[in-house]
């Protein structure tokens, strides 16, 4: 068996650590995937799968190997698809990462309009708040949030969001609105991750960076559940603009400390090849970033 029949039986391991699953995937049986994996293993002279009774699961060396695999196979794929002349077609898997919080608030409805334009696509989501190695994770397309590391991705800005304190006008109306960063050890402060009694949030004072600590008075597990609390009048909150979007259009909370802001962060949606990607590829870039720039919550100082 070559070395390409040899990876796509370890490859079928990678929706699930199963040599039953592999096997049931590939249409063969459970000895043929045990034996090609065994000749891998061999050939390599590293373990790529652990086997217990519990079943199989991949190594480190295994994992890394299953990352360049699925990246090989898959670009084998979009060559033989561009000598088909299927290029001029999107269609096909497409793999993209995305930050959870702005996905929930922002991407999700972008996502429902374009599987709607572009029906012969499936989309496979992932949802993480950092930047990912998109060659070794195998990835098509992400949105990221900050400053980019410099690669060789291409990048395509969309806007940029920024970092707010608010509160509801009820209140303020009651409190008093902080008139610098100081004040806020004199507010109720709703922290938006669990058990965080004392936060420390980050302010701009005449061009120079600031942090101000103070005991929070409210501890919630999401961004969410801090920014419901605060709209019903708990305290003041901090985080970034998109979550509170809706909240500050509709009066329910109220922007505060607007001088003392951190500089905006930048939006991107990145990939990795101009002119060799795929249609697929193509086609999610140019309509994510012209739904994201036109999305009122990557102009925050509009708010």
């Amino acid at each position: 068996m070559d070395r390409y029949h040899e990876m796509v039986m370890f490859e079928a391991l990678s929706e699930r650590p199963s040599l039953a699953s592999a096997a049931r995937r590939l249409a063969v049986s459970g000895p043929t995937v045990v034996r090609a994996i065994a000749r891998l293993e061999t050939r390599l002279g590293v373990r790529l799968l652990q086997r217990s009774t519990q079943g199989v699961v991949l190594t480190l060396a295994g994992s890394a190997f299953m990352a360049d695999c699925s990246r090989i196979l898959k670009e084998i794929e979009d060559a033989e698809a561009s000598a088909r002349g299927l290029h001029v077609k999107a269609q096909g898997n497409l793999v993209v990462l995305l930050p959870l919080l702005f996905s929930r608030y922002v991407m999700t409805p972008l996502l429902a309009n374009y599987m709607d334009a572009y029906p012969e696509v499936n989309v496979f989501a992932h949802y993480h708040d950092r930047f990912p190695n998109m060659n070794e994770e195998g990835l098509d397309v992400a949105v990221l949030v900050g400053h980019l590391p410099n690669s060789s991705l291409i990048a395509r800005p969309v806007g940029f969001v920024r970092s707010f304190v608010c509160g509801s006008p009820a209140y303020l109306s009651a409190h008093g609105e902080p008139t610098a960063p100081e004040d806020i050890r004199n507010h109720r402060l709703v922290a938006t991750q669990a058990f965080r009694d004392i936060v420390q949030w980050d302010f701009q004072k005449q061009g120079f960076p600031t942090s101000v600590k103070a005991r929070s008075r409210l501890s919630c597990a999401t961004v969410q559940a801090a920014v419901d609390a605060t709209a019903n009048g708990a305290g003041l909150t901090r985080c970034l603009s998109y979550p509170l979007y809706d909240y500050l259009m509709t009066g329910r909370l109220q922007r505060v400390l607007q001088p003392y802001e951190l500089p905006a962060l930048p939006v991107h949606v990145v990939y990795r090849e101009r002119r060799r990607a795929s249609m697929r590829v193509r086609s999610f870039v140019d309509f994510i970033v012209e739904g994201l720039r036109e999305h009122p919550a990557m102009r925050p100082d509009a708010l």
